[in-house]
Order: structure tokens, then C-alpha cells, then sequence
């Protein structure tokens, strides 16, 4: 999954749990909100005085991290 800043933080979140991590960073406390389930991570974090790209890096950074199973099983 490529994550930009158009991306659901909710489709983030289902396919991405250790995302939490990055956004909680981020001071974006949407991971706990109804937002969450429609709001992109720009809307998220400009509604939060954020600037979107540093998150979308960490996020896609993070999932990069991850040992290709690990990214086999999620996309299923």
C-alpha cells in the first residue's frame, strides 16, 4: 500500500496498526476520533496545524520497514 496524503487515516490504520506510533508523533489525535474513518491525513493534519508530507514519509517509511510477508498478509 502506498499511503499519500489523500489516504483514509482509517485504511492506514486497518492496514498499518504500528501507524498509531507515527501519527501520535504527529500530535494527530484523529486515530481515536469518528474523523478518522473519513478524513484524509492532510485534513487531519492541516485541522491540527500539521504539515501533511513529514507523516506520509514516516508512514511510508514504516511500511517499507516491514519484511515483504509482512505486507503479503496485510493486502489480503
Amino acid at each position: 500500500m502506498q499511503i499519500t496524503k489523500d489516504t483514509i487515516i482509517e485504511d492506514v490504520l486497518r492496514a498499518h496498526p504500528d501507524a498509531i506510533q507515527v501519527l501520535m508523533k504527529h500530535n494527530l489525535g484523529c486515530v481515536a476520533c469518528m474523523g478518522a474513518t473519513q478524513e484524509s491525513i492532510e485534513q487531519g493534519a492541516r485541522m491540527h496545524g500539521v504539515d501533511p508530507e513529514p507523516i506520509v514519509k514516516e508512514l511510508n517509511e514504516l511500511l517499507g520497514e516491514q519484511k515483504p510477508e509482512e505486507q503479503k498478509t496485510e493486502e489480503k
